[in-house]
């Protein structure tokens, strides 16, 4: 059995190898991988694994995307320590999913359940389950902030962007205000509607109408110039720059 883990802390990665080695000694761990980039390449230019293991939380966003952008053709365990909402969502479609810290005994359960699927069952419509997935998510509508010696409430629709800077996510806001929040990007990529929010890459997300002007960047990537922040210069990677064509173009 040929597997692939997806897993971007190495803690976590070392461990569940152990576990699967201790579970299948006959195993081959073809490569552990921490990004949504890097999966991507590995996938189009190796052989499919039988069985990949991957965090819904990578270090470079949500794992989900891999699926838009390559092909993925055998069953998939999920693991995170978040989103408990997901778990029947998966386990109804007959792919597996962990809560971390993963115990041995369920990942047990994972590979037997894996060893049972018919060879002919179709496991290449991932997308489909995800699109499930989405459907029953709830994204996130507005944000509690400190205000002075209190709180208040910031619409998401009064959102023109978000970036990072010094480890901390802002919101800027159609007003022109910027209001720092608790949540990391990796946690937004989750929380906001990706049919509004764009995640153009590690310290943006952009929506439609902060856009003032898409121009062809150095090595097929994109340069964004934002509407009301020109100072904040927006490059899309040319891995992402026909991703965000197709968001645009709709």
């Amino acid at each position: 059995m040929r597997i692939l883990i997806v897993e971007d802390e190495s803690i976590n990665a070392s461990r569940l190898k152990r576990l699967l080695e201790e579970l299948e000694p006959n195993c081959e761990i073809v490569n552990i991988i921490d990004t949504v980039e890097g999966s991507v390449a590995w996938l189009e230019s190796n052989e499919m694994p039988d069985l990949i293991t991957m965090d819904i939380r990578l270090a470079d966003g949500i794992s989900f995307s891999i699926f838009e952008r390559t092909t993925i053709s055998c069953p998939v365990i999920f693991t995170t320590a978040y989103d408990e909402y997901a778990v029947k969502a998966f386990k109804v479609n007959s792919i597996d999913y962990l809560m971390k810290p993963i115990e041995k005994n369920e990942l047990k359960t994972a590979l037997e359940k894996f060893k049972t699927l018919p060879k002919t069952q179709n496991t290449n419509d991932i997308s489909e389950i995800l699109k499930s997935f989405v459907n029953k998510a709830s994204y996130r509508l507005r944000f509690l902030v400190n205000y002075r010696d209190g709180y208040k409430s910031v619409n998401v629709s009064d959102i023109d962007f978000v970036y990072s800077e010094f480890k901390t996510s802002h919101l800027f806001l159609k007003d022109n205000t910027i209001v720092p929040v608790a949540q990391t990007m990796e946690e937004l990529d989750m929380e906001l509607d990706p049919d509004i929010f764009f995640r153009a890459n590690r310290q943006f997300f952009i929506r439609a109408e902060s856009i003032k002007s898409i121009s062809n960047y150095f090595n097929s990537k994109l340069k964004i110039e934002l509407k009301r922040a020109p100072q904040h210069e927006v490059i899309i990677s040319r891995e992402k720059a026909s991703l965000f064509k197709s968001w645009m173009d709709r």
